[in-house]
């Protein structure tokens, strides 16, 4: 079910599917259009998935307005809308970038973090080098399927992260989180996953899992072996909550 959530003076794509505990999906670029529903497909008999397009991209709006406070302002009016009390907030990408720093202004609001292929809060030097050495020896293949970034938002959105990053509160909120936090990454990801085992081990509750063999979208070619692992990661969640 699609629903347009205005905030402001921007209108907000949205797609609801399934039923059961509360998760919203967040696209990689940032800036990239929705792409996300074979993730959301894994799920949703056990979740209700919400997945939407920044403003700026694909059917949302644009007022002028994009960076990371204002996607999170965005998250926070789309769970309001569809009235959702507590929630999992995970994505692809750059999508668990905004997943932890939603968790972080609304930590009431969340129950756990969910990021496939992403992660990270350094802007380093080396890890930069190793991705662009990797991409022009490699490459990056996504079966044929376009994954494009608007290249403004992708701009405004890489340039406020990096400036988030630098908060100097930032690792003493992250080692303070009190919901499980947990990110599967990709073995074969051009993308070097340091500093996502690194976030993982920071984090309380923070657990990291590798599938063997995927690339950044790993979906594409070990659907099963994410499918799992996002349904365990998730029934982890839920356990915690009823727990605590």
């Amino acid at each position: 079910m699609e629903r347009i959530v205005k905030n402001g003076s921007a209108n907000i794509w949205t797609t609801c599917n399934g039923s059961g505990v509360s998760f919203i999906l967040c696209n990689g670029g940032p800036g990239c259009d929705d792409y996300l529903s074979p993730v959301s497909a894994m799920v949703e008999d056990i979740c209700q998935v919400v997945r939407f397009e920044p403003r700026g991209c694909g059917r949302s709006s644009y007022d002028g307005n994009y960076d990371l406070q204002t996607t999170i302002e965005d998250v926070e009016c789309i769970g309001s809308e569809y009235g959702f009390e507590r929630i999992i907030i995970g994505g692809h990408s750059a999508g668990p970038d905004v997943a932890l720093a939603y968790t972080i202004r609304y930590p009431g609001a969340v129950m756990g973090i969910v990021g496939i292929s992403g992660g990270r809060i350094v802007n380093d030097r080396d890890w930069i080098r190793v991705y662009r050495k990797n991409l022009e020896e490699i490459g990056e293949s996504y079966g044929g399927k376009e994954f494009i970034a608007d290249p403004e938002v992708n701009k405004i959105g890489n340039k406020s992260w990096k400036e988030y990053i630098q908060g100097a509160e930032l690792l003493r909120d992250l080692a303070h989180l009190e919901v499980p936090s947990i990110f599967i990454c990709a073995e074969n990801d051009i993308r070097p996953s340091w500093p996502t085992r690194q976030l993982a081990n920071l984090i309380p509750k923070g657990e990291f899992h590798q599938v063997n063999g995927a690339a950044h979208c790993i979906w594409l070619t070990h659907y099963e072996e994410l499918q799992k692992l996002l349904r365990q990661s998730i029934a982890v969640i839920i356990e915690d909550h009823s727990n605590g």
